[in-house]
C-alpha cells in the first residue's frame, strides 16, 4: 500500500545529505529514522570500508539487497539509503511501491568539495573506481543518474540549500495533494501488502 506521508525513502549519490536531512525529516514528521549504511555496518560487525577490502563490493551488495528487503513492509519511517542502493533495481521497484522516494542531488563540484571535507570520507566511503575523486564521481553519477531519475518521484538539488530547506521542499511535496495523487496514479494496480 503506498503510503507517502508515513514512508520517505531518502536516495542520491555520497554527500549529497541523506542522513542529515533524513534525521531531520523524521524528527519534524516525528517520524523513526533508519540510515541502512549504520544498520549494515552493525550487522556487518564493521566498517563498510573494512567490510568492502575483505569481502568486496558483491558482498556488500547482498547484505545491502537483504537490508532493502526488510524495509518493504516498515511504516512511520523515514530511510537513508547507501548510494549504490538504487543498483538494487528489483527491490528497488517494490520498494518505490511503499512509500514516497526523494532523491537529493547535487553536481559534481559540490559532491567533490563536501567529500574533501568530510574526514570520515574515506573510512566510510572506500573508492568505488579506484580513479581520483573527481573522475570517480563524474563516471558513478553519469551510470546511475537515469536510475536515480527513474526510481524517484520527487527530486530536491541540495548544491546551494541547507538540510533545513530541503527538509522545507520535502514537506511541500508531502502536503500537496495533487503531487500526491500524480505519484499514486502513477504506480502500478497491484500494490504490495504487508
Amino acid at each position: 500500500m503506498f503510503i507517502p506521508r508515513r514512508k520517505i525513502i531518502l536516495t542520491g549519490y555520497r554527500a549529497t545529505g541523506k542522513t542529515l536531512v533524513g534525521l531531520m525529516l523524521a524528527q519534524s514528521l516525528n517520524l523513526d529514522f533508519l540510515d541502512l549504511d549504520e544498520m549494515l555496518e552493525i550487522r556487518a560487525g564493521q566498517p563498510i570500508s573494512q567490510l568492502v577490502a575483505r569481502q568486496g563490493w558483491e558482498q556488500f551488495r547482498l547484505l545491502e539487497r537483504d537490508l532493502l528487503g526488510e524495509m518493504l513492509c516498515r511504516k512511520d519511517v523515514v530511510i537513508s539509503t547507501g548510494g549504490g542502493a538504487i543498483l538494487q533495481q528489483e527491490i528497488w521497484n517494490l520498494l518505490r511501491q511503499t512509500g514516497l522516494t526523494v532523491w537529493l542531488t547535487a553536481d559534481i563540484e559540490t559532491i567533490c568539495r563536501r567529500l574533501a571535507a568530510d574526514t570520515n570520507s574515506t573510512s566510510q566511503r572506500p573508492t568505488l573506481t579506484g580513479s581520483d575523486i573527481y573522475t570517480e564521481v563524474a563516471q558513478v553519477l553519469a551510470e546511475r543518474e537515469p536510475l536515480y531519475k527513474k526510481g524517484s518521484h520527487l527530486t530536491v538539488d541540495t548544491s546551494n540549500k541547507t538540510a533545513g530547506e530541503i527538509v522545507h521542499l520535502i514537506e511541500l511535496a508531502l502536503g500537496d495533494d495533487a503531487f500526491l495523487c500524480a505519484v499514486e496514479a502513477s504506480l502500478p494496480n497491484d500494490p504490495i501488502f504487508c
